[in-house]
């Protein structure tokens, strides 16, 4: 996901690797820091690849560079958005790294169909942290107060998610409109 985020980022606009960092950092932070040692092997590898270059970057001194996604790194970018894997559906990081960008799709129904897999997937069989046997638990059924705690945070967070899925696939066609920037993003899910 780290390497989307790059290729996303970049199809905004070139960006110096220290920016970059930044925007990472925004993004994917409160769950999973972006350290250097992190970064620019991935930076690399995309190099490497012919899907971002680097130029020098104008007016700054020498060793400064600015990263740009190449007409290679912009079609593995719209494939990665098109085609994400059942983990990338599936884990609640990475489906965050994944909604960032997808308005880079081209095409609506493209970006439904992205949707509409993490929904399918948020609207399968509860499963649950904790289980009794294979049933999973409900927080209810939990008596100590912080799983409880975990089962309805992640409960709301569950219910929301799909509300506002159907919202946007069934809806006005703008998903999201009325959230407030800013907000803190959740870092489980799927627990009803």
């Amino acid at each position: 996901m780290l390497e989307l985020a790059v290729l996303g980022f970049l199809a905004e606009g070139p960006l110096p690797g220290h920016d970059l960092r930044r925007r990472i950092t925004h993004l994917t932070g409160y769950s999973r820091p972006v350290s250097d040692g992190t970064l620019y092997p991935a930076i690399n590898r995309l190099t490497k690849a012919g899907l971002i270059e680097r130029r020098p970057a104008p007016g700054a001194g020498g060793g400064r560079y600015v990263l740009n996604l190449t007409a290679a790194g912009r079609e593995d970018m719209l494939r990665r958005l098109r085609e994400p894997a059942e983990h990338e559906i599936t884990d609640f990081s990475r489906w965050f790294t994944i909604l960032a960008f997808l308005s880079l799709l081209p095409e609506v129904p493209e970006q439904h169909a992205v949707l509409r897999r993490r929904l399918d997937f948020l609207e399968a069989a509860p499963v649950g942290f904790f289980y009794d046997g294979d049933t999973p638990l409900r927080a209810d059924q939990v008596s100590d107060p912080y799983r409880r705690g975990m089962l309805l945070t992640a409960c709301t967070i569950s219910r929301a998610e799909r509300a506002w899925l159907h919202e946007a696939l069934d809806g006005d066609g703008i998903p999201g409109s009325d959230e407030q920037p800013g907000q803190q993003a959740p870092t489980r899910d799927r627990k009803d």
